[in-house]
């Protein structure tokens, strides 16, 4: 005999922190990585004065922001 038996899970999911932009809940991990990447441009430009090791610098550091910060929103919900 075959029978199936429902998943009762006793953990409690979270809903991420979010923040309504334009209609959209976006996650606030990705609009703090987003602000974090631009300041770093900014900066970096102004520093060096050279449009590729801004972007570069920028782009590594808001991926590096994302994750980093995603994975301990995840883990806080744990």
């Amino acid at each position: 005999m075959t029978y199936v038996v429902p998943s009762t899970s006793t953990r409690q999911h979270r809903r991420p922190n979010t923040v309504d932009i334009a209609g959209i809940a976006w996650p606030v991990y990705k609009v703090e990585a987003l602000v974090l990447g631009i300041a770093i441009f900014v900066g970096t430009l102004a520093l060096t004065t050279s449009l590729q090791i801004a972007v570069l610098t920028s782009a590594a550091t808001t991926v590096l922001a994302w994750w980093s910060q995603l994975l301990l929103e995840r883990r806080s919900r744990d």
